[in-house]
């Protein structure tokens, strides 16, 4: 009787771990996507009624497709678009990529908020972030070390400026590279001669401002005219299912893009 017992309770155990393993959604990737945005969401969702708990990483968007490809991740949250390397991996595993445009983001510029630069074209950040110039005097400034802070490399946000700003040129070996936006947020706010770019979402952190490019400012309203924008994405394994699913419509509902649009991105009308 007492091994039946035993035997029930652990029935009734691995069941319980069972149905929680299926309404976790694991969620992994872009920092830019995730290290607000993704948990807003989420906890939008719950107080709606949504079932799902939520275990989100935000690491870099090359995390999510590694983590995809592994079966350790429900969405992979990607700034970028997909790479072919990481599309054959994925496919090599297994994984059935489905795609869904998420919303928009603007690369912002940031400088301090002492710093008297208040706009730079395209062809100064490239001189900038690639090492070219790296003092403040050559672009009508300020004399003093130009400090530059960017992504590192498992950013999608680092790929994109890479090639929007930069037309694909290599970053400057002095750059310093950090793990996400708030990092470079904190470290440009405390070096009045530090500069980096951050998503929207983090651009009015104290102590920062958003520097103009090619004359344009990141502005929602306009937000395909502003030349460092750029949609963001979610992959999944196949079409979503179950709490998955459930999950995707509500990002894409009216509840979902108001909570988007609080957190500084565009949302995609669907």
């Amino acid at each position: 009787m007492k091994c039946f017992f035993y035997h029930l309770i652990a029935i009734l155990v691995f069941q319980a771990a069972a149905l929680q393993a299926q309404t976790t959604l694991r969620i992994r990737g872009s920092d830019t996507l995730g290290a607000k945005l993704m948990t807003s969401l989420a906890e939008a969702y719950k107080r709606q009624g949504g079932k799902a708990s939520f275990d989100i990483g935000a690491e870099g968007s090359s995390t999510g497709f590694s983590s995809l490809a592994a079966g350790t991740a429900d969405i992979a949250m990607s700034s970028r678009k997909i790479k072919a390397d990481e599309r054959t991996l994925c496919r090599s595993k297994g994984v059935k990529l489905h795609e869904i445009e998420f919303a928009w983001d603007m690369i912002c510029v940031i400088v301090h908020k002492n710093n008297p630069v208040t706009a730079m074209s395209k062809k100064q950040l490239m001189q900038v972030f690639c090492g070219d110039v790296i003092d403040w005097s050559e672009i009508d400034a300020p004399a003093g070390p130009i400090s530059v802070y960017t992504r590192n490399s498992s950013s999608g946000t680092y790929r994109d400026f890479s090639w929007m700003a930069m037309k694909d040129r290599r970053y400057g070996v002095n750059t310093q590279k950090m793990a996400g936006n708030e990092q470079i947020a904190a470290e440009v706010a405390a070096n009045v001669r530090g500069i980096g770019y951050v998503g929207h979402a983090f651009a009015n952190e104290k102590n920062i401002k958003i520097v103009s490019v090619d004359r344009a400012w990141p502005d929602p309203a306009h937000v395909k005219d502003y030349p460092l924008s750029r949609p963001t994405f979610l992959y999944l394994n196949g079409e979503p299912q179950g709490e998955i699913r459930a999950f995707v419509d509500f990002c894409a509902s009216a509840r979902g893009r108001e909570v988007i649009t609080q957190g500084g991105f565009v949302p995609v009308t669907r």
